[in-house]
């Protein structure tokens, strides 16, 4: 499996445990909607940047993780000052920003073969009580991860050729590309899942 977003050094954050970092991830996360002073906000953005930075990852990777996000967050900062002021607009894009850098600093540094393992484990309870398979639900995460950059990386190739051709205005031109290449591409996995058992 591919680690699109790990970034394989030695630090401090990548010496601990996976199950830790999604632990204080889960808990940061809760607490930071707890809080409302702009001030302890701006702390919380800018100790996840440090965090995200201390990965060593590189500006240009960065910028790809995140320039989708720009407008998002442009988007819910405008609508939130509209009907809601300044300041709560403000507090919501502090929020958010922290959490996208901190579960950033988590995946940079933390494989994707780790998270998944947590995750498969914090699910075994309710596997025993029948409710659900842990290592199915493990699997489609796993997927999920691997894919979602890859898909992208599709729509992005399909987005280039169809401007060549002049397409590029044109909805359908990239979505029934770009869903047959998903679809053969889930085949072809599926198939290769269905031959190991």
């Amino acid at each position: 499996m591919l680690e699109p977003l790990y970034v394989n050094r030695v630090s401090l954050l990548h010496r601990l445990p996976a199950a830790l970092k999604l632990a204080v991830l889960l808990a940061a996360g809760l607490a930071l909607f707890a809080v409302h002073d702009l001030r302890w906000l701006g702390g919380a953005a800018g100790l996840a940047a440090l965090l995200a930075a201390s990965t060593g990852v590189r500006v240009a990777a960065l910028w790809r993780q995140v320039r989708a996000l720009v407008w998002i967050l442009a988007a819910i900062g405008a609508f939130a000052a509209w009907f809601q002021g300044w300041l709560a607009a403000a507090e919501i894009l502090l929020r958010l920003c922290a959490l996208v850098g901190l579960a950033l600093a988590v995946t940079f540094s933390t494989r994707t073969s780790e998270l998944v393992a947590v995750c498969e484990k914090a699910l075994l309870p309710l596997e025993r009580r029948g409710l659900l398979d842990a290592g199915k639900v493990a699997l489609a995460l796993a997927l999920a991860l691997r894919f979602v950059p890859e898909i992208w990386r599709h729509y992005l190739e399909i987005r280039e050729a169809q401007a060549a051709r002049g397409l590029d205005r044109h909805p359908l031109a990239l979505l029934v590309p770009l869903i047959v290449r998903t679809l053969k591409r889930a085949d072809q996995v599926a198939q290769a899942i269905d031959a190991r058992g």
